[in-house]
Formats: structure tokens, C-alpha cells, sequence
């Protein structure tokens, strides 16, 4: 329920990435789909991180899971430039709405996608995503049921 922490932790985990170390990795795979697979738009597969040092700093899910992203790095002229997804979902407004969350991908991480095809902005593809295909690309999942707001005492 601390959203600040998640979200500090979320972007000094990207800000490390950027200077080469990769403190949380857990061994994030991607895999690409075939060109020909008539599935129409085809982009890669990324595998869920879950940010293992998260609970000890009190950022974690609604249900107290630990928060995740998706990432695909970039290459090329692209590789030191960062498109950040922020995934949206909305307030829980009172103790119901939190606890119904908890039991949904909003609010666990026990409930969400082990991995996502990236389209559109998100894709690797040059002819679907012309601007940012070679980029780091990161889909921030949400959890928290604030926003990324928090209730964080010291954030």
C-alpha cells in the first residue's frame, strides 16, 4: 500500500539498468513471435519481474505481493533511451473496493500475467512502432489501488 516507495524503487531499479547493473534481475526472459504466424500483430513476449527487495522497503501489491514490471531492452542507437509505461487502474475507495482488488491483477501480483506481448508503442517491430521499436521499453504493473500514490509515512 506504499505507492511512493514502489514507485521510487521501480524508477532507481530503471536508473540502474541504465548505468549497467541490474541489482533485482530474476533471469527476465523475452521471446519473439514468428513473422508468419498469422496472429496478426506480432511483438515480443516479455516475462514478468517481481522486485525481490520490494517488501522490505514496504512497497508492495495491495495483498502485500511483491510489484513487478515487464522489460524489454533496448538495442542499437536505442539502447540508452527509456519509454516507461505506467500500467493505469484506477483508485479502490474504500475497504470493499481494496479488498476485491486484492483479489484481482490491480491489487497481486499472484494474479497477474507471467508475461505480455508487447504491441503497438510497447513493440520491438520497426514497421509497427517506428520510433521507439529499439528503445528499453518498461510496462510498470500496477498494484497498489492509489495511482502510485501511497500512504508512505517516509517516503
Amino acid at each position: 500500500m506504499g505507492s511512493w516507495p514502489l514507485l521510487a524503487l521501480v524508477l532507481g531499479f530503471l536508473a540502474g539498468i541504465a548505468r549497467g547493473s541490474e541489482p533485482w534481475s530474476n533471469g527476465t526472459q523475452v521471446y519473439s513471435t514468428n513473422a508468419n504466424s498469422g496472429s496478426g500483430s506480432n511483438g515480443a513476449f516479455v516475462a514478468l519481474t517481481l522486485i525481490q527487495s520490494a517488501a522490505a522497503k514496504g512497497a508492495v501489491c495491495l495483498d502485500g505481493s511483491l510489484p513487478g514490471y515487464h522489460l524489454h531492452r533496448g538495442s542499437g542507437s536505442g539502447s540508452n533511451n527509456w519509454l516507461v509505461n505506467l500500467e493505469g487502474g484506477g483508485w479502490c475507495n474504500d475497504v470493499k473496493s481494496c479488498v476485491f482488488r486484492k483479489g484481482s491483477r490491480r491489487g497481486s501480483s499472484n494474479h497477474m500475467e507471467r508475461q505480455l506481448q508487447f504491441t503497438g508503442i510497447m513493440s520491438n517491430r520497426p514497421e509497427e512502432n517506428p520510433d521507439f521499436y529499439n528503445w528499453n521499453r518498461v510496462k510498470v504493473r500496477y498494484c497498489d489501488g492509489g495511482s502510485f500514490t501511497g500512504d508512505g509515512a517516509d517516503a
